[in-house]
């Protein structure tokens, strides 16, 4: 980034190769992807998290070129994926090459392609940490995921069937209802169907056990008015003032999911911790029981204006795919 402000901000520039640290390993960059905390920063919104070299791409796919002391669990030559950062400290991967703490990283799926594998690191962290680490699901459980058909919404619906839960989404198209439907959720278009209406349809009334809020904003006080008496709300975007009257007269819990911690405040049992997530997604990725949903189109790194346009335009579907540099 040349500033903060639109999608026109990048430009092309030549940076100097990173230094190998310690712990660090050096990545050659195949691959990476925009999240929306991508053009928060690009827009000012979170501009107190900004590389200070304005490198962004929090995702990254490619193989270990070189490795500092201390590494234990990688070598030159491995193709890895991780959700590296691009914060303070931590330039990210819109380069030739990342410098990145091995921890964070983990041998890729056999099964998928570089492009693909990029798309998973930080929305399944981050729907790790909502439904598995937070919500703590059980087997048999209704589950609500909102956005069923986005970035987290895809990987969060497949990890609580994985985990046993009967699983519903909300979506706002056909399209999406199937894309949900394939990965064995009941779609529930939001459009058609009031709160009151598919909470009555799918629960009796009841309520669902967890509710995923991958949206934010004011989608949080809907959350709270699906879930039952004593059930469990998780979110990633809590930005939102409202009244929490309904978390005492229902007796709810709330889970916040901020999955960049560890990265922000330098936490090696967090960094860790999403080391050893990475390999479980590896492992149910390579058995089938995780699918990526990727855009249709997959930008260069030249064109991450347009992928960022998109994503913020709100019409991609799956996550927004970036190919490296050759």
């Amino acid at each position: 980034m040349k500033g903060f402000g639109d999608s026109q901000v990048f430009e092309l520039s030549e940076i100097p190769k990173p230094q190998l640290k310690s712990g660090h390993v050096l990545v050659r960059v195949r691959a990476s992807s925009v999240n929306p905390i991508d053009y928060k920063i690009r827009s000012g919104l979170l501009k107190d998290l900004a590389p200070e070299n304005g490198v962004l791409g929090f995702d990254v796919a490619g193989i270990v070129e070189e490795i500092g002391n201390d590494v234990t669990n990688l070598k030159p030559g491995d193709q890895v994926y991780g959700c590296s950062g691009a914060i303070k400290g931590n330039p990210g991967a819109m380069a030739e090459y990342q410098l990145v703490d091995e921890r964070l990283l983990s041998i890729k799926p056999e099964n998928i392609s570089m492009e693909e594998c990029v798309g998973l690191p930080l929305v399944g962290i981050t729907s790790w940490d909502a439904l598995i680490r937070g919500a703590k699901i059980a087997s048999g459980e209704r589950v609500l995921v909102h956005g069923g058909a986005g970035g987290v919404g895809h990987v969060g619906v497949q990890l609580a069937k994985l985990h046993g839960a009967e699983v519903f989404s909300t979506v706002s198209s056909e399209r999406k209802a199937e894309i949900v439907e394939s990965y064995g959720a009941t779609p529930i278009n939001y459009k058609k169907e009031s709160l009151t209406e598919y909470v009555n349809k799918h629960t009796n009334g009841d309520g669902f056990d967890v509710v995923f809020d991958t949206v934010g904003g004011d989608n949080l006080m809907r959350c709270f008015e699906a879930s039952r008496l004593e059930g469990r709300v998780t979110s990633v975007n809590t930005r939102v003032e409202c009244d929490l009257s309904i978390l005492h007269q229902k007796a709810l819990s709330l889970h916040v999911v901020f999955m960049i911690i560890p990265i922000l405040y330098n936490q090696g049992i967090g960094k860790s911790r999403h080391g050893r997530v990475l390999k479980e997604i590896s492992k149910n990725t390579e058995s089938k029981s995780i699918t990526p949903l990727m855009h249709d189109e997959i930008y260069s790194f030249e064109r991450i204006g347009e992928a960022h346009a998109l994503l913020e335009s709100g019409k991609a579907i799956g996550k927004v795919i970036l190919r490296g540099f050759d």
